[in-house]
């Protein structure tokens, strides 16, 4: 998606999937980050976060545990067994996850039609749990076209 820069007439700005991160946490004042995230690697694809001292290490740990919950050895191992049970291939089963923490909520959902990404949204407790998900829900349509 291109969007021209409004700094340089003539100008072609190449917009990121960190720019509709930074625009998503911007787009309300309880959102504390979030990021797109690969399932397959790991990879941070965007992020932007509101979070002092959260250095790239921090964020590339936080992103490898949410692709753990999701497609990590533990999870395929559950879904063997399930698939083996009902004699069915089981794969890719978790969709969506909400955690609760002290200071927090985060939720996280696979991207629509695009099955390797991964939207990560962190909040403080001001949003309630159903006005953070209908916020992630309606920005899933934002990272979706820039996701691979």
């Amino acid at each position: 998606m291109k969007d021209k820069d409004q700094g340089s007439p003539g100008m072609v700005k190449e917009i990121t999937l960190t720019d509709i991160c930074k625009e998503i946490m911007n787009g309300h004042d309880g959102i504390q980050g979030c990021a797109i995230l690969d399932l397959q690697s790991g990879l941070v694809l965007g992020v932007s976060h509101k979070l002092a001292g959260l250095n790239d290490a921090y964020v590339e740990a936080i992103a490898a545990a949410a692709v753990d919950l999701f497609r990590g050895p533990t999870v395929k191992a559950v879904e063997n067994l399930l698939g083996s049970h009902f004699g069915k291939k089981v794969e890719n089963s978790i969709q969506e996850l909400q955690i609760t923490t002290n200071d927090g909520f985060n939720f996280l959902s696979t991207v629509p039609g695009k099955p390797k990404a991964l939207f990560f949204m962190g909040t403080d407790k001001s949003l309630t749990l159903g006005l953070g998900w209908t916020l992630l829900r309606a920005n899933l349509t934002k990272v979706a076209p820039l996701c691979p």
